[in-house]
């Protein structure tokens, strides 16, 4: 096999295939944080959607082929049941000079790459707090994808928040964790303000106070280095208030729920993308 032609870092185009809200958000903060120029992205639709692009400055084509052919780095972002169609249409024009990307959950790099008829492909999992830039997303690359390539697909989502590589057999457990984790997370916001409201607060302080105090907590746990057991230790004063609660969260299995809660959802990930 000849050698992979490098993708120029600093003019390569890119290019969306699938105009929703994913790539939306991936093209708003690559042009926010200076990552890419917006009149270096494209995507296709002949919808509504375009506006959207457009207000960016992002140029929108009237067909997917037109974005693959201008593009060297192309990033499928369309649901998992067309993905397969979507490339089989794009087929003739997905040459290995070109840097492919999917997003879509569930769908594996070997299907992806035989789809393609190449192996140069990076398989993300990105997650929708990328909409506010403070997404988690977990890369995995296919065979043919070099470490460049993985570095310039990692500057781009880590435009819209933290990226990671792993080993594509652990994104069923990433998906029941980051890709499902907001939803338990939102929750938890929506029943601490509960808590707050029967214990006398109005409705906007108690969700303005239990959003801020989950942001709050995890950015303490991101940022101070420390274990999430030192840090409920710092706060949890003898006979305090707050070993009260914690001892409630205890007597309830609550750790235990958020478990099941996770591996369920790697469960079902599993099933999913064995259909």
């Amino acid at each position: 096999m000849s050698a992979v032609q490098p993708i120029p870092a600093d003019t390569y185009k890119l290019g969306f295939i699938g105009a929703g809200k994913m790539a939306e958000s991936i093209a708003k903060g690559v042009v926010k944080s200076g990552v890419l120029p917006a009149s270096r992205i494209q995507t296709a639709h002949k919808g509504a959607r375009r506006a959207a692009f457009e207000s960016i400055g992002v140029s929108v084509a009237e067909h997917n082929n037109q974005v693959v052919e201008n593009c060297d780095v192309v990033i499928f972002s369309v649901k998992p049941q067309v993905v397969k169609d979507a490339i089989l249409q794009l087929r003739p024009v997905l040459s290995e000079k070109k840097l492919l990307v999917s997003v879509a959950a569930g769908v594996k790099l070997k299907d992806l790459q035989e789809w393609a008829g190449h192996d140069r492909f990076i398989r993300v999992m990105p997650n929708t707090p990328s909409a506010v830039g403070a997404g988690a997303s977990v890369m995995s690359l296919g065979a043919g994808a070099t470490q460049e390539d993985g570095e310039i697909i990692a500057r781009l989502f880590g435009a819209v928040g933290k990226t990671w590589k792993a080993d594509e057999k652990l994104f069923d457990a990433v998906t029941g964790l980051s890709g499902s984790g907001p939803a338990y997370i939102y929750l938890v916001i929506e029943a601490l303000a509960d808590g707050a409201v029967a214990a006398g607060l109005p409705r906007e302080l108690a969700l303005g106070l239990a959003s801020q105090t989950v942001l709050g907590a995890a950015s303490m746990a991101t940022q101070t280095g420390k274990h999430p057991g030192q840090l409920k230790d710092d706060v949890t004063s003898p006979g305090g208030t707050t070993i009260a609660g914690v001892h409630e969260l205890e007597k309830s299995g609550f750790r235990g729920i958020l478990m099941n809660a996770v591996v369920a959802a790697a469960k079902r990930s599993r099933e999913l993308s064995q259909n």
